[in-house]
């Protein structure tokens, strides 16, 4: 499609196509779309994945910076006036914390368990999972336990820098003023157990959140139920010796709790019949403080994070490290949670879509690849033929909009023809001499018509009209044919049933990286789509740079309409409508001129995108027609929407979930299944090669194609999309030549 036009309608809802350009909000809209699906994606990765490291690698740093009272000090450290100071918990007296929750299986049982007990726990609970389960969050609260941050995305804070630090924290916060209305002072260390593994890289850590108003909370005996070693030995390892008191440390999330919800109600019971009593870490500061007659002064600090704002200095939680969080810190952790609960949603919906995208996808595949195969075995057959050897002449029309640089090659390779022929150029107003240019040139047969700029459609049609010949070849002013092609073309209307036949466009400016890629691309196209479209009786497109067609169907069918941007596939589909026949034929040839530049490519990709949409549209009701316009409507119509505007859209977002997953997922699996899917577009390309004869040297570029080339593809149509679902308007666009397309031999591969 090389010519430049005006005056193109378009059907129905999708608009009319007038002179200005699509209006720069609908690419802004599609950008913007994309990029808000990325950041959902990105913030479902970030939920789930663990960015830290799940082992200690430090573990002979050394202590020297770590205050020795510190080292061997309670489990309880506050930096009250900007002194570490550590608490021990009361003798006989047992805080019982929670770490890695909240969970939705395990939260509740813990808890439904502590209720029956009449026991309070303390719960360090990690930021990401507080934005998936907000509810069993508002239940601790509810229910009287205490709550602390454990990061947010359980990470070990001693490899951060300090600005993670505080965000780990800060995010943590919103998170629990959107669940619970509430921010909290206490927070305990992924990774971390007593006091005495504090070492030289993670005491900066606990001193900056000390002087943010921070309580960090270790353990001193461990019931270590994450091993799963029995009920027995996670009651005997909780159990503090010799009367103690203890912080106790318990899972509720993290794996199988099972085992932590059969030990955990005898554990309560048999500490309660040793004496032990059992309360939250700010019940223990407060009996330890009242115990030195210090009151309950030093437990009333407030998380001063720069995000998650405390309320009142009084708070009105029952539990002292509570504080209400202010109306901004609320709404801004509800905003959270409500991103994070459309993400939730979101990712694995279009995982589910995406699956089946990709099974439609490699199923296209197979499905070209064996009625490639059949297509290739039935037509080169030695004694396949369509009739009578077609040897009348034909009209070819050769519409041109300024293509001095193309249109001397042009008519020169139809000279060459070895069918008999007669070439009527039809030139619509152009301004820089094509005419004169076709006319000097001094070939037989050679007509040159001159009209006003009137568009492609009305050029074609004019010359229809002119035609001396029953049969018409189309084609384009950039295009040259090899001198068997028109032969080779026409041979098919041996068959009076049909109409027009699709002949085989080549790539000419392959040379460039941008021309090898349109040509693999154009060898795939031709060579496995089509003959798939035509054993199947509804091929979709006659290629604007070769096609056939008989002049009687054109003039019945109405001409060459100026309904859409794309002309060819609305007289094609318009045929079949018909009820005539439309095929491919391999070995009828034709060099054309390629955009050579990303811009140039992007505006004749997204005419035609948008262009196929309208035909599309304007031809709807054949899915419910009966015959030939039935039969395209409902298997043809379905194909090309499925396979040419559905997945294509979709594709991107394969690509973007392949990244998803190396980052977030499994790198080796995820890398592994592309590496797979681009085995199964290279075979498929070097059987479409081998089928047309091309040299496999330029499948060398397929990879790199499918990471550049393809993505730019994808934003094109997702373009076209967003202007025919807004109704926008779209001008026709003159692409630039360079007649770097010359003789047949001079382009072949």
């Amino acid at each position: 499609m090389a010519a430049s036009r005006r005056r193109h309608a378009t059907p129905g809802r999708i608009g009319r196509v007038g002179r200005q350009a699509v209006p720069r909000p609908r690419v802004i809209m599609a950008v913007l779309l994309l990029l808000g699906l990325v950041c959902m994606m990105l913030l479902d990765g970030y939920l789930r994945a663990e960015v830290g490291n799940d082992q200690r690698v430090r573990s002979d740093a050394s202590a020297d910076t770590v205050p020795d009272d510190v080292l061997e000090g309670g489990p309880i450290l506050s930096f009250p006036g900007g002194t570490a100071r550590t608490q021990s918990v009361p003798d006989r007296t047992i805080v019982l914390t929670f770490d890695d929750g909240p969970d939705p299986e395990w939260s509740g049982k813990v808890m439904d368990i502590l209720d029956e007990n009449d026991v309070p726990g303390t719960f360090f609970l990690v930021g990401s999972m507080i934005s998936r389960y907000p509810d069993v969050v508002r239940r601790m609260v509810d229910e009287g336990n205490e709550v602390g941050v454990h990061t947010f995305t359980h990470v070990d804070l001693s490899y951060q820098s300090e600005a993670r630090v505080k965000r780990e924290i800060a995010q943590t916060q919103l998170a629990l003023a959107g669940a619970a209305g509430i921010t909290t002072t206490l927070f305990r260390a992924p990774y971390s157990s007593k006091t005495d593994a504090i070492d030289d890289y993670s005491w900066p850590v606990y001193e900056r959140l000390g002087a943010m108003g921070y309580t960090s909370v270790f353990i001193d005996t461990d019931s270590e139920d994450w091993q799963q070693p029995g009920v027995s030995k996670i009651i005997e390892w909780a159990t503090p010796k010799d009367g103690d008191g203890a912080s106790v440390l318990f899972h509720d999330s993290g794996g199988d709790r099972s085992e932590t919800l059969a030990a955990l109600p005898k554990y309560i019971k048999e500490m309660k019949a040793k004496g032990y009593t059992f309360t939250t870490v700010s019940g223990a500061q407060q009996q330890e403080a009242s115990a030195a007659g210090e009151g309950a002064a030093g437990t009333d600090r407030a998380a001063q994070d720069g995000t998650a704002r405390a309320g009142t200095a009084q708070g009105d939680s029952e539990q002292a490290a509570h504080r209400r969080a202010d109306t901004a810190s609320v709404w801004e952790g509800r905003a959270l949670l409500a991103a994070v609960a459309v993400a939730e949603w979101m990712v694995p919906g279009l995982a589910a879509v995406l699956g089946v995208v990709g099974v439609a996808v490699l199923g296209r595949f197979g499905m070209m690849l064996l009625l490639a195969r059949r297509h290739h075995r039935q037509r080169n057959r030695r004694r396949f033929t369509w009739g009578p050897e077609v040897t009348g002449p034909v009209s070819v029309i050769v519409p041109a909009y300024n293509e001095k640089e193309c249109i001397a090659a042009t008519l020169n390779s139809l000279a060459a023809s070895t069918h008999p022929i007669e070439i009527v150029v039809v030139d619509d107003g152009s301004t820089d001499g094509t005419a004169e240019i076709a006319e000097s040139l001094g070939l037989p047969d050679v007509r040159v018509i001159r009209q006003e700029n009137a568009g492609k459609p009305a050029a074609l049609n004019n010359g229809v009209r002119r035609a001396r010949h029953d049969i018409v070849v189309m084609m384009d002013g950039d295009t040259v044919f090899e001198p068997d092609a028109v032969h080779q073309l026409v041979q098919p209307f041996a068959d009076p049933g049909i109409g027009a036949v699709a002949g085989n466009a080549k790539v000419g400016n392959r040379s460039t990286m941008i021309g090898a890629w349109q040509h693999i691309e154009y060898v795939m196209g031709f060579n496995l789509d089509r003959r798939m479209y035509d054993l199947l009786r509804c091929m979709p497109t006659i290629p604007g740079a070769i096609g056939a067609f008989r002049r009687q169907a054109v003039l019945e069918a109405g001409g060459m309409s100026e309904d859409t941007l794309a002309e060819d596939t609305d007289i094609t589909i318009a045929l079949h409508r018909a009820g005539w026949r439309v095929v491919y034929a391999e070995h009828a040839r034709a060099w054309t001129e390629a955009p050579a530049s990303l811009g140039q490519l992007w505006r004749q990709r997204y005419r035609w995108s948008y262009g196929t949409m309208q035909a599309l549209w304007k031809h709807r009701r054949s899915v419910t027609d009966r015959g030939p316009s039935g039969r395209f409507g409902r298997v043809g119509m379905p194909l090309v929407v499925l396979f040419q505007i559905v997945t294509p859209v979709f594709a991107p977002l394969i690509d973007v979930f392949t990244v998803y997953a190396m980052v977030f997922v499994d790198f080796r699996a995820s890398l592994l299944a592309w590496l797979a899917v681009l085995a199964v577009q290279l075979f498929c390309a070097a059987y479409a090669f081998r089928l047309d004869g091309e040299k496999y040297r330029y499948l060398l570029m397929l990879p790199l194609q499918q990471l550049a080339y393809r993505q730019l593809m994808y934003l094109v149509l997702i373009h076209s999309c967003v202007t025919a679902a807004t109704g926008g308007r779209l001008r026709w666009q003159k692409l630039k030549r360079t007649g770097e397309v010359g003789p047949p031999h001079v382009g072949a591969s």
